[in-house]
């Protein structure tokens, strides 16, 4: 029952984590627009994502383009892509795997240490995309806060952290924390596993109990 509770907690939290992982791969909100300064334009917000760029004018409408050349974008932007497309995809195998081990939680004695095989997997694959996931998120947070303080950079140029950042931290620990779970269900099949095969026969069988009855009954004739 406690392994039960902790694969369905692993799902849910790894599902959380791989749903906001692909939203946060196609948000455009990684970068957006800083009012200070003389930049007090409030009715027009500029994002900047992994894919386009939109202006949003006076919350009514939104204008989006995909960016024309893969070159022209900055370092931080060009590897984000590939790597959350990597963890993207691993978060999905991750729950596949993560799948798979629920099916054999209700079945025989044979399948707990394919489970436990299956859950550590599964783990290991969630807490590798919630890593490869967190290193572009850093990243890009790391390069606007140092071109925000930045006295060189010009400031309509200057940019802040947009939501897309804040639910990345959030699906990459999502994602790690459904990893650590799996990995303690991994470890408590191996114990199960053990302790059944470790444990001492308590209640004799069925074959013992009519050989203690016949040698009981062969003493006794012997004595009389």
């Amino acid at each position: 029952m406690g392994s039960g509770a902790l694969q369905i907690a692993g799902l849910l939290v790894g599902g959380i984590g791989m749903i906001g992982t692909f939203a946060v791969t196609g948000m455009p909100q990684w970068r957006v627009s800083a009012f200070i300064e003389n930049n007090i334009i409030v009715f027009e917000s500029i994002w900047e994502g992994l894919w386009m760029h939109c202006i949003r004018q006076a919350n009514i409408r939104v204008q989006c383009k995909v960016y024309n050349s893969v070159l022209a974008l900055s370092p931080d932007l060009k590897a984000s892509r590939g790597l959350m497309c990597a963890g993207s995809v691993l978060s999905f195998l991750a729950f596949i795997f993560a799948i798979t081990g629920t099916k054999c939680m209700r079945r025989t004695q044979s399948c707990w240490q394919a489970k436990g095989y299956i859950s550590l997997v599964a783990g290991f694959l969630f807490i590798l995309s919630g890593v490869v996931e967190l290193i572009p998120v850093c990243w890009v947070a790391n390069a606007i806060i140092s071109d925000f303080y930045n006295p060189v950079v010009n400031v309509a140029q200057k940019r802040e952290l947009g939501e897309a950042l804040y639910l990345g931290w959030v699906a990459a620990f999502c994602l790690t924390a459904a990893g650590a779970i799996f990995c303690c269900i991994c470890c408590c099949c191996v114990k199960t596993r053990s302790y059944r095969y470790s444990a001492p026969n308590e209640y004799p069988t069925q074959s013992q109990h009519l050989h203690r009855k016949t040698e009981s009954s062969y003493s006794k004739s012997q004595y009389v």
